[in-house]
């Protein structure tokens, strides 16, 4: 959450009605032919037409020598050319296609001026072939090649990226898609890679500043006056005007669900714009398996297929027990595969940013140049107490800090109370239980936290904030589960609990109040088996990345639930798993969401 004006009195009448100058930007589904400009890259495919680009998709390569190429390449996806970072010269990278129980080799060239890396995102390697610039290796130097070399152990999708600087975010991502040594299970007729993604004509780093300096600088949907009137309509005038003053007294928006917004992005299937509309081709009756990576820098994406169920039947390349549903949420670095049964001859795909300002779409078709109707975004919903405050049901709110809480008294929000603003001083080794208060390390209280939630939700079986209750039936962590249950039969030899926070006005990013550069590893023992306990103290869903090692996601009682290596945590939730150390060396371990990560949402995990 970011201040909405607070240069602005918070009692005054403009100042609850309207919350900050609005600013509108038509959502831009860019050009059709948008991407990479023809002739312009020696590796890519001719160049197409613009009828041809809906039906493009990244080039395959097979085997197990890979030569791969990092350059700057021309592209024009909204009518403004730029330059991107790509690999091979396309964007998304080219499709890796491993096989099971091989040994591949990559050597990776650096055409760039500054340095470079790619991380297997998900790949279960030696650290030293991780790809993390200044943990497993010193990165790719100009001029240089590195050579990655392992055995892949695994199988299903995943993908690649590059770990320095802002390079995923100006195209440096590809997919990975590992078959298995026996062929595998529920095997489809046929298959598409769906790599969703999101693009700026911006600089990032530029973002970054915008961002630094206005932390509510791209958000589109902030109230308005029109708002007001009809939420006075509905509600009456009292509890109208109560509703925005709680929110401006505590100096945040409750439309503040994601850093950036259409003001910023471009959002894109396959590298192709909504405009250019990707489509995947099938034939009725066949069962087609998708396999969706979300390689967005910034976006949380709700996916469905309008006239299709989703047959959910893998979440981060490990098989799950199908999952019959009709739309899912996944964040960056997040991968889910589906299986769907087409009848007609054309579907759109249709993939929601969370905050609702746009979305990436494509067409599945029995041939190139159908489409079917596009649905309209859903309505902006509001963020609850709940999704700030936690376990509003069992009497407390969660406690702020007083800088965030300027001229708001204990009673300023329903159920809010003198106890629920404690300040502990050490960190609780127990999973808490709905309604069980929690204590903050004393990092907590500094300048880079403006927001602490003492009773956090549990809150698996929740599909989040906008998907509740739409008439759909949505995925959720609840519902996953990993085939063949966890790899490690043990019980936790211990716990470790990190505090996800941040201070939204100064647009910072931490653990337990720690930016990366102020915090100590965490360090655990070879073979060791741990808890990891996730609580979220921010009001923005974090999608964790773990590098290196399998985390077990398990219910609130202790459940084994699925086998992952992004989990997403929703604001005020609190979430465990359980690892085993089975990985020597140097991990990090980072929110997925790239702003994120850069300001300090990052934490190195050492293994000896």
């Amino acid at each position: 959450m970011r201040g909405v004006n607070s240069s602005q009195p918070n009692d005054s009448m403009t100042d609850i009605l309207i919350p900050t100058a609005l600013r509108r930007r038509r959502f831009v589904q860019g050009l059709a032919a948008g991407g990479v400009l023809a002739g312009l890259s020696p590796f890519t495919w001719p160049a197409q037409a613009a009828g041809e680009t809906a039906a493009r998709s990244a080039p395959v390569l097979t085997g197990t020598e890979f030569q791969l190429e990092v350059a700057e390449l021309p592209v024009d996806f909204t009518g403004r050319p730029r330059l991107a970072t790509a690999i091979n010269g396309s964007i998304p990278a080219p499709t890796l296609r491993w096989r099971e129980g091989d040994e591949v080799t990559i050597r990776v060239t650096n055409r760039l001026p500054v340095l470079t890396s790619i991380h297997w995102h998900g790949i279960i390697l030696p650290f030293q072939m991780d790809g993390m610039p200044g943990l497993s290796f010193a990165g790719i130097a100009p001029g240089e090649t590195f050579t990655y070399r392992f055995k892949v152990e695994q199988s299903g999708t995943f993908w690649y990226h590059s770990h320095a600087g802002h390079q995923e975010q100006t195209g440096m991502y590809g997919a990975i898609v590992i078959d298995p040594r026996d062929g595998g299970s529920r095997r489809a007729d046929r298959e598409h890679v769906v790599l969703l993604s999101d693009w700026t004509d911006d600089d990032p780093a530029r973002v970054l500043h915008k961002l630094k300096a206005q932390g509510d600088y791209y958000n589109l949907n902030e109230p308005t006056f029109p708002d007001f009137i009809r939420d006075a309509s509905t509600n009456g005038l009292g509890a109208a005007l109560d509703r925005r003053r709680m929110w401006n007294q505590m100096r945040m928006s409750p439309t503040d669900l994601g850093d950036l917004s259409a003001r910023a992005l471009t959002f894109l299937t396959n590298g192709v714009t909504p405009a250019g509309n990707w489509t995947g081709l099938f034939r009725p009756g066949e069962r087609v398996r998708l396999r969706f990576i979300n390689g967005a820098a910034n976006t949380f994406y709700d996916v469905r297929i309008p006239g299709l169920k989703l047959s959910v039947v893998a979440a981060d390349g490990t098989e799950l027990d199908p999952v019959t549903v009709d739309e899912f949420r996944f964040g960056p670095g997040e991968t889910y595969d589906v299986i769907v049964q087409p009848r007609d001859e054309v579907y759109t795909l249709f993939a929601q940013a969370m905050e609702r300002t746009g979305y990436a779409r494509g067409t599945l078709a029995v041939r190139t140049g159908l489409e079917a109707p596009v649905p309209k975004t859903d309505p902006v919903v509001w963020l609850g107490m709940a999704d700030m405050m936690g376990a509003m049901d069992h009497g407390a709110m969660g406690a702020m800090d007083h800088g965030s809480m300027a001229g708001m008294s204990h009673d300023g929000m329903p159920g809010m109370d003198a106890a629920a603003m404690g300040h502990g001083a050490a960190t609780s080794n127990s999973l808490a239980r709905p309604g069980m208060k929690v204590r903050h390390a004393r990092s907590e209280y500094g300048p880079s936290v403006d927001m602490r939630v003492d009773q956090a939700r549990t809150g698996l079986d929740d599909p989040g904030i906008g998907l509740r209750d739409n008439g759909r039936r949505v995925l959720t962590l609840a519902d996953l589960h990993t085939v063949g249950g966890p790899l490690d039969p043990r019980g936790a030899e211990r716990e470790i609990e990190l505090h996800l926070t941040g201070n939204m006005h100064r647009y910072t990013w931490s653990i337990d109040g720690l930016a990366f550069g102020s915090s100590t590893p965490v360090s655990l023992a070879y073979g060791e088996r741990v808890r990891v306990i996730l609580h979220n103290d921010t009001m923005m869903t974090h999608p964790m990345h773990l590098h290196g090692m399998w985390s077990e996601l398990e219910s609130p009682d202790g459940r084994f639930l699925a086998r992952r290596h992004t989990i997403p945590v929703q604001p005020a939730q609190r979430l465990s798993f359980l690892l085993t150390a089975d990985a020597v060396g140097r991990w990090a371990w980072h929110c997925h969401l790239m702003l994120h990560m850069v300001q300090g949402m990052f934490r190195e995990v050492v293994v000896a």
